[in-house]
């Protein structure tokens, strides 16, 4: 697949070349890995779980020894927005915007990222492990 896409864009690969391509695919496989994804290509566990006294479908497992391949995709995505979050204050900071309030509202909303997407990290880390002392924003 990917020596077919280079043979159709044999004439323009300058794309090969871009710095923002090459951290993109680096950051991507970073945080699929990070997220779980090749404990689940080992082990192969279950998308979910349903509880069989109430028949509720649980996408997080409550074990700290395991985990679901629906965890992984709701912990890479919860990855993903605080690093777009941090790209976003970054990009604010040295940005050659020079409108000043542009700025201002690039960063709140890379801070607003960061904070209520690490809080929602910091409660599915409190919900592995039962006895983890620290809340953010949630429960």
């Amino acid at each position: 697949m990917v020596g077919s896409f280079l043979y159709i864009r044999r004439n323009s690969l300058e794309f090969l070349q871009s710095k923002t391509v090459w951290s993109g695919i680096c950051i991507f496989i970073i945080l699929l890995m990070t997220s779980g994804q090749m404990w689940n290509h080992i082990r192969g566990p279950p998308l979910y779980h349903r509880n069989p006294q109430n028949g509720m479908i649980g996408y997080i497992h409550g074990h700290n020894q395991s985990q679901l391949v629906a965890e992984t995709y709701i912990v890479f995505f919860i990855y993903s927005a605080i690093v777009i979050g941090f790209v976003l204050l970054n990009d604010a900071f040295e940005s050659k915007i020079a409108d000043a309030s542009k700025r201002r509202n690039l960063a709140i909303s890379g801070l607003v990222l960061v904070i209520f997407f690490f809080s929602l990290l910091l409660s599915v880390f409190r919900r592995k492990y039962s006895g983890y002392p620290y809340t953010f924003l949630f429960r």
